[in-house]
């Protein structure tokens, strides 16, 4: 599909400079967002875990995957399916166009409109020559990069595993001493120094405000959307 085609269809999603460089070296398939209240003004005095949120994982054999209950919408039982369906920010399948931090560049050849842009991930350093523009206020035709939502699924913060951490884009410290008898502490059992998980967190509590640590930061363990993707390039790219 060419890139016209795709911005018809496609959802905005955001990621910092860091996360975009990841997505262009594709060290980065994955991504999680924390579930916020899908209605945070209903049933206030019912809500848990301090983020306003609950959800109760209950497995039956009909059901491999588990019921849900979330507070914030009901008190009644929803299968995760269901749940996914009508409440997850996107669905797989689904298009997204990353916006990115961002400007128009004033050096813009006006007969060609392939350098209309430019995008912080691809400059070392500030380049404050660009007085860049935070991604929410990136313009639709200014995305240059589309992703396809492979699965979407609910877990808690904390339940990243070091595959996953490194689906992230991380890559964690290995130690040298190779596990032998006069191995580190850290690393002894693992081999890790600094397992890809460890970047993870210090970057996701990088990324909330500091006011909202208590409620989504890593110590909080959100319950969290977990949305797998590839990267589609557009026709003509």
């Amino acid at each position: 599909m060419t890139k016209s085609e795709l911005l018809q269809i496609a959802k905005p999603i955001l990621f910092n400079t860091d996360m975009v460089r990841a997505i262009l070296d594709r060290r980065r398939t994955v991504t999680r967002k924390v579930i916020k209240p899908a209605n945070p003004f209903r049933n206030k005095e019912g809500y848990h875990q301090g983020n306003g949120l609950w959800i109760d994982g209950y497995s039956k054999n009909d059901e491999p995957n588990g019921h849900i209950k979330d507070y914030s919408v009901s008190s009644c039982w929803m299968t995760r399916k269901y749940y996914l369906e009508k409440y997850a920010p996107y669905q797989p399948g689904d298009t997204l166009y990353v916006r990115e931090t961002w400007n128009t560049n004033p050096l813009h050849d006006y007969g060609n409109e392939s350098n209309k842009y430019v995008y912080k991930a691809d400059y070392d350093g500030h380049a404050g020559e660009f007085g860049w523009s935070p991604p929410i206020r990136m313009p639709k035709e200014a995305a240059r990069i589309f992703l396809r939502v492979i699965d979407v699924r609910v877990e808690r913060l904390q339940d990243i595993t070091e595959e996953q951490a490194i689906k992230e884009g991380f890559k964690g410290v290995r130690c040298r001493c190779g596990g032998t008898a006069y191995a580190c502490t850290d690393c002894y059992n693992t081999g890790w120094v600094e397992p890809p998980y460890v970047g993870f967190m210090y970057t996701w509590d990088s990324t909330i405000k500091k006011k909202d640590l208590v409620l989504y930061g890593w110590k909080a363990n959100p319950w969290v959307w977990v949305i797998e993707f590839e990267r589609i390039v557009p026709d003509g790219f």
